[in-house]
């Protein structure tokens, strides 16, 4: 028995759903005569690319379309087994034959981008003096790749992933057709895991609907999954809002009971704050993408949603700017002495501070104001530091090497409010014995401090 995605594949341009900017160019070129030599077709895997090169090979050549079919005079290429120079010299000595049955010979370059260098330019030498009976439609889901020589010669033609709404309709009629018994919420899950492609959103509706005889549920196939609730979900995010450590702790433990990696937890957070993005979650947003890539997945997860840098420091209001005005004249102003309007002073620079412990606080807190005035794009990553101050030494501990060269390329903010005789050390190292870290720690049940070098 065929794979849904095979069963249901269009054979025709009217059967294509989602793609109707393309389908309708198509079928009027085939309508008026107006045909060219050579079509790109770009766009994500799975989105119907090779179906509609395959089914615009057979309506030029007025050939019926069926999935087994094999005519001379359409022949597909797989380019990322055939990239080099000799298979596309092969190609040109072919394309030289007339077709035997339809009007055109129609070749079907499929993943293009994968031909050598010199592939390319024999290829092009084909393209800039084609015969009259051949079409090229080739396919790729890079097209960056694909030299410009190329693409220049060619009707470009871009494939997009289906909208949700669009790919839940197609796969609420399939069931019907195919008796499957499932309910919204689980359909509405297939369709956010296929991610827009229809091949994967087909398969992962196959592979699902043998998960029970009876109706298959959002609950069934979330655990079927290895998913986390949409509750549990948003519960974590208003966790973490709340600043609420030890119920962060107590879900996240028991979506790793359940056998949920942190990654797929990290994946789905990120999907819901997308959705319904907050400005409180935006720098959660950026941690969490490194979930994937972290050595020890769970405890950065864990980190993530236990440092809420906009609620443990709170960004410095950016005082209002002072503007002096001419006192207002009287009611009846002295004839014989004129008024005379003083010159705007201009304001005092802010008295050196002398470094020592005591006042370390005061300084650091002079070039946060410093940093949200003149650049409140880094405010985020200077509330979240930590620092010291020692021997006549500045220095900040970011716990992140991207957000220390972000500071260091803005060092000038930082040197405008300190003494000159103070030396800074920008780093991305994280600051022992940093308290915030030790209450992470004592959450996970205690143990020593490490340094985490990202």
């Amino acid at each position: 028995m065929k794979a849904l995605y095979r069963r249901y594949r269009p054979k025709t341009l009217d059967e294509v759903i989602g793609q109707e900017q393309i389908t309708t160019v198509l079928k009027n070129s085939i309508a008026n005569g107006k045909l060219s030599h050579a079509y790109i077709f770009i766009g994500p895997r799975g989105t119907g690319k090779t179906s509609v090169a395959r089914i615009l090979a057979h309506e030029i050549n007025g050939f019926k379309y069926e999935l087994e079919d094999d005519y001379l005079d359409i022949i597909e290429i797989d380019a990322a087994s055939n990239t080099g120079v000799d298979n596309i010299r092969d190609l040109r000595e072919r394309a030289i034959i007339a077709p035997t049955k339809g009007k055109y010979k129609v070749y079907i370059i499929d993943e293009v981008h994968m031909l050598s260098k010199s592939a390319f330019n024999a290829l092009l030498k084909t393209l800039e003096e084609p015969p009259e009976h051949v079409i090229f439609i080739m396919a790729t889901t890079d097209a960056y790749k694909v030299p410009i020589t190329i693409t220049s010669r060619s009707q470009v033609f871009t494939f997009k992933l289906a909208d949700p709404s669009t790919m839940f309709t197609h796969l609420k009629n399939i069931c019907a057709k195919e008796k499957i018994d499932i309910d919204d919420e689980a359909l509405k899950i297939v369709v956010k895991r296929g991610g827009g492609s229809f091949r994967d959103t087909l398969s992962l509706l196959d592979q699902v609907s043998t998960l029970s005889d009876q109706k298959i549920t959002g609950e069934l196939l979330t655990k079927a999954l290895g998913l986390p609730q949409q509750a549990i979900t948003e519960e974590i995010l208003q966790s973490y809002k709340a600043n609420d450590l030890t119920k962060i702790r107590q879900l996240l433990t028991e979506l790793s009971d359940s056998g949920i990696k942190p990654e797929t937890t990290a994946g789905e957070l990120i999907d819901s704050i997308i959705s319904n993005p907050e400005q409180c979650f935006l720098p959660l947003l950026d941690k969490l993408t490194e979930v994937n890539r972290a050595a020890f997945p769970a405890a950065k997860l864990l980190i993530a949603l236990c440092q809420n840098e906009q609620l443990a420091i709170p960004r410095q209001p950016v005082p209002k700017p002072i503007v002096q005005t001419a006192a207002a004249p009287t009611t009846q102003p002295i004839q014989d002495e004129p008024k005379v309007i003083e010159p705007v002073k201009p304001q005092p620079k802010p008295t050196p501070i002398v470094p020592n412990d005591a006042n370390a606080e005061e300084i650091w807190q002079a070039i946060v104001q410093n940093i949200a005035q003149k650049s409140p794009l880094l405010t985020s990553d200077i509330v979240s530091s930590k620092y010291t101050l020692s021997n006549n030494t500045l220095k900040i501990y970011t716990g992140n090497y991207v957000k220390a060269k972000n500071i260091d390329k803005r060092r000038k903010f930082i040197t405008e409010v300190i003494p000159q005789n103070i030396v800074i050390e920008i780093t991305g190292d994280t600051l022992a014995n940093d308290p915030e870290v030790a209450s992470i720690a004592a959450i996970m049940g205690g143990g020593e401090e490490i340094q985490i070098n990202e």
